[in-house]
């Protein structure tokens, strides 16, 4: 069978390489003129199985009413602003911002992550793909006792359903795991954290870039700079794709283009409740020596950023803004950022300026509750198979929705239960 997988992203490319080393013969498109060109390509860096989250938490309420109206907020929701699509999805997300909602979203998405670490050690090493990786765990730290508090609280929950194994650790221990944070404790700034062993860092653009040479190397061709107009269908079955390059015909398709897939799935009469969530990020050039940046993955609890380092540089990323397809860079939105890390890591990064930081912004494709889209739908022609919707989580996701979606083409019961990632999961909401 021929399979079209849509969309060259992290989890396009590595649904490829799954198919591939499968046997199928595997045909990948997108408009882009490479591989990870969009959300895959300036991200947090961060892999965690332990430390994914839904967005849609009984905090936000409170997170909304705290930060509205300010350019620095790290959650900013124009409520004011015309989007009627926002709205439609709003009101699904704030339904699902209920403790009851929180919990089971968050242990559908952590059986997902922990899936999703077992598989991605089975890729990269058949893949042999190099990607800056280092598996020295992630450490959430807390400025506050009562975001503190907040943190134990949640992973004790998931600790008790067998979900997680964290280690709650005190301020000491927080510069014990990552030296660098010596300056921010002895400021008072830190109040402890939260630290995982099963977590590490990496860069997705390399690892992207690099999985897509090995798909191309095991016969999966690629097809870029070709903007895709349509699926087609004919009897109840997928038969192909229409392109800017003409007709592409495949017996499978995985729909697997983030904020895009919405798109493609309107005609066939399949909404897809997905909302494109602006995230920013930084990456500063530094001496692989410098030893005031940390050299784990560093989640803030407080301002919900990452850090993340690659060698010879650091990635700063986080915020959640919702301006529809706008991709416009703010530097405004920057700045925050920026000096979050300085507050934690004071010296390496003063006098650089916003504009300096390499500035990125990406658009994050969210589902109401968490969790992602995925495999096919009652609704949907048979072939057409959902691999969409991760959020800020595809990269850590992609190898567990990539061997879901090559089991559901080649006719297997996926290995985790799928009940939580289908798209029907909506009708019921």
């Amino acid at each position: 069978m021929h399979v079209l997988v849509l969309g060259a992203g992290v989890v396009g490319v590595t649904t490829a390489f799954v198919l591939a080393e499968g046997g199928a013969r595997v045909t990948v498109i997108d408009r882009r003129p490479g591989p990870g060109l969009e959300t895959s390509f300036a991200n947090g860096g961060h892999l965690s199985a332990s430390q994914v989250r839904s967005w849609a938490s009984p905090m936000v309420p409170g997170y909304l009413a705290r930060w509205i109206g300010r350019a620095d907020a790290p959650f900013r929701m124009p409520l004011l602003r015309w989007d009627p699509m926002l709205w439609r999805w709003g009101l699904r997300y704030l339904a699902n911002c209920t403790p009851a909602r929180y919990r089971a979203n968050n242990e559908a998405l952590l059986r997902l992550a922990h899936y999703s670490r077992e598989a991605m050690q089975g890729i990269v090493a058949a893949s042999g793909v190099a990607f800056d990786h280092r598996s020295a765990g992630l450490l959430a730290v807390c400025r506050t006792a009562e975001s503190l508090r907040q943190a134990v609280d949640e992973s004790a929950s998931l600790a008790r359903a067998g979900l997680v194994h964290d280690e709650v650790v005190s301020a000491a221990e927080c510069v014990r795991i990552e030296p660098a944070l010596a300056d921010a404790s002895g400021r008072g700034r830190l109040a402890g954290g939260i630290f995982s062993r099963d977590g590490g860092t990496g860069n997705a653009a390399a690892f992207t870039t690099g999985l897509a040479a090995a798909c191309a190397a095991r016969g999966v061709t690629f097809r870029y700079d070709t903007t895709i107009h349509a699926i087609e269908h004919s009897d109840g079955r997928v038969t192909g794709v229409q392109t800017s390059a003409g007709r592409v015909a495949g017996g499978a398709i995985v729909l697997a283009l983030a904020n895009e897939s919405r798109a493609l799935a309107a005609p066939l009469g399949l909404a897809l409740p997905l909302y494109p969530v602006k995230g920013y990020s930084i990456t500063v050039p530094m001496s692989e020596s410098e030893s005031r940046l940390p050299h784990i993955g560093i989640l803030d609890e407080d301002r919900k950023i990452v850090l993340a380092r690659f060698g010879s540089a650091v990635r700063v990323a986080g915020t959640a803004e919702f301006a529809g397809f706008d991709q416009r860079l703010d530097l405004r939105r920057v700045r925050p950022i920026l000096d979050t890390a300085r507050a934690l890591f004071p010296g390496p990064l003063d006098g650089i300026r916003p504009e300096e930081a390499n500035p990125w912004t990406g658009l994050r494709p969210m589902t109401p509750d968490g969790p992602p889209i995925v495999g096919p739908d009652p609704r949907a022609p048979s072939g057409l198979f959902f691999n969409t919707g991760h959020g800020s989580l595809g990269w850590t996701l992609a190898a567990a929705t990539a061997r879901m979606t090559a089991d559901y083409i080649g006719g297997r019961a996926p290995a985790v239960d799928s009940t939580p990632y289908s798209l029907a999961r909506f009708r019921a909401q």
